[in-house]
């Protein structure tokens, strides 16, 4: 008879696990413990993505095919070790929001349904201050996962010519992200407007693979979604296994392997193994905080040159220099 719960001890923290033969893959047969003693084969290297960081939870109660519902403020109530992190949203409204310190707390959250993570890229120190610039590469329908890597490419080459080390991941869905450590020194409005001058920057050169056009009906290839960086966007963080038919991982690559790499190779089978053998690729990270000033001045230069703010998500207040927020087919002349 299947067990109801179980207790493990996670750096002499125990840590109740409900339902851990509970099947989270039916195809694949994965259960909640598989799940869970993935992400504790990768600790250090997922722990590196959230550690610190207020994280929405994305809760799927019946497995990786089923509903799934988010989950911002931090459920109660909580094991002694869980902290907490107050934010507040673009609506004005405010939530303490879940911190994982701990692969204690990681587990905690694991047992809650969560698949993926999902953390802000503040720290709770300074939720108002990001430390981590994230560009999301999204593929339109059309693009190919080698329009992905090549926007990728590009995308380093750009930033290396900034002075910015950045690092690659896999979505673990189509795309690419790729993370910058920055200092917490500006706000969310500067972080995104300094993705979206790079976003730019990087589709006046190769123009027919990379977009930034916010409205669906304007982009082809590789979308450079800048609006991930507004406050309160998250998205899948290092190590975070998705819920997709195979369990794909949302994985650390160095740039000398992104050409040759594959979105089906990383998987919660393959990871731990690929960990143990060769490490994190993302491990220096943490090494330098780079100030955002030569981004910063791309969007002046741009900003000269007649380049403006871009559309915000529908949920925020409109921007007091924000183009027209209507898709432009639906625009009325004059």
């Amino acid at each position: 008879m299947p067990a109801k719960a179980i207790e493990i001890e996670i750096e002499g923290t125990p840590v109740r696990i409900s339902n851990p033969d509970k099947v989270f893959w039916a195809d694949k047969g994965y259960t909640k413990l598989d799940l869970l003693k993935y992400y504790l084969s990768v600790g250090p290297g997922v722990m590196k993505g959230i550690y610190q960081r207020p994280m929405t939870l994305k809760r799927f109660p019946n497995g990786a095919g089923a509903d799934y519902f988010f989950q911002k403020r931090a459920p109660s109530p909580r094991p002694p070790g869980v902290e907490t992190a107050e934010v507040h949203f673009p609506s004005g409204r405010r939530a303490n929001l879940t911190v994982c310190d701990t692969l204690a707390d990681l587990a905690w959250v694991i047992n809650l349904g969560c698949i993926d993570l999902n953390p802000w890229p503040v720290r709770h120190q300074n939720v108002n201050r990001p430390d981590e610039l994230r560009i999301d590469l999204d593929p339109t329908p059309e693009a190919t996962w080698d329009d992905v890597r090549q926007v990728a490419l590009v995308v380093n080459d750009v930033l290396t010519e900034y002075g910015y080390t950045c690092f690659p991941k896999t979505s673990g869905s189509r795309g690419i992200h790729i993370y910058v450590r920055i200092e917490p020194r500006w706000g969310f409005g500067h972080v995104r407007r300094s993705v979206l001058a790079l976003g730019r920057e990087v589709e006046r050169r190769v123009p027919a693979l990379a977009t930034t056009k916010w409205w669906k009906e304007e982009r082809h290839g590789v979308f450079i979604d800048y609006n991930q960086n507004a406050r309160d966007r998250t998205v899948a963080s290092v190590y975070s296994v998705r819920p997709t038919p195979n369990a794909q991982v949302s994985c650390p690559l160095t740039w000398d392997e992104l050409p040759g790499a594959n979105l089906a190779d990383f998987t919660i089978e393959t990871v731990p193994t690929r960990f143990a053998q060769m490490g994190d690729p993302a491990a220096a990270i943490d090494d330098v905080r780079y100030s955002l000033e030569p981004l910063l001045d791309l969007v002046a230069l741009q900003e000269r040159a007649g380049e403006g703010d871009a559309p915000w998500p529908p949920s925020f207040p409109k921007g007091a220099t924000e183009p027209p927020r209507v898709q432009p087919s639906r625009r009325k002349d004059g």
